[in-house]
């Protein structure tokens, strides 16, 4: 595989693309979590969840069928959320709290991201390796969502 930061700046063209010239939420949301199901390698689950109402609620995703509602502060993607800060966890079955929808992850990646200057949800990545996920994949969907935000 390319170096991770080649990798994720490739990727985050791609999807640059992709959303060009839409403006549907879903529509871009859907399109990017199938391309990152396509691209990432070593994962089992990505998708968005929303925040609606002092809850996640499930968006766009591939993979097999997921949580639909995650109260703030609850689980990996709860605390992200609520402390509007990545969550990359090596192995989910001792993050405290930890809500398991698909018992083949292992570990997970969640990077909020906002819409318009809000907070709006975030992006959740699964893996059914035991820290899959390392400092530059951090960097690299950081940027990627940062980048993103700035369409959607």
């Amino acid at each position: 595989m390319e170096n991770k930061a080649a990798f994720y700046n490739r990727l985050t063209k791609q999807a640059l693309a992709l959303i060009d010239g839409e403006s549907d939420l879903i529509a871009n949301t859907s399109n990017i979590s199938a391309l990152l199901n396509m691209e990432l390698e070593e994962i089992n689950w990505v998708g968005f969840y929303f925040l609606k109402e002092e809850q996640l609620v499930l968006g766009p995703f591939q993979g097999k069928p997921a949580c639909v509602r995650i109260p703030l502060g609850k689980g990996v993607c709860g605390t992200a959320i609520a402390e509007n800060k990545v969550q990359r966890v090596d192995d989910v079955h001792q993050f405290e709290g930890h809500i398991v929808c698909d018992s083949a992850s292992n570990s997970e990646i969640v990077i909020p991201f906002s819409v318009k200057g809000n907070l709006y949800g975030v992006l959740d990545v699964d893996s059914p390796n035991l820290s899959r996920f390392d400092q530059n994949d951090e960097d690299g969907l950081v940027s990627f969502i940062e980048e993103l935000q700035k369409k959607l």
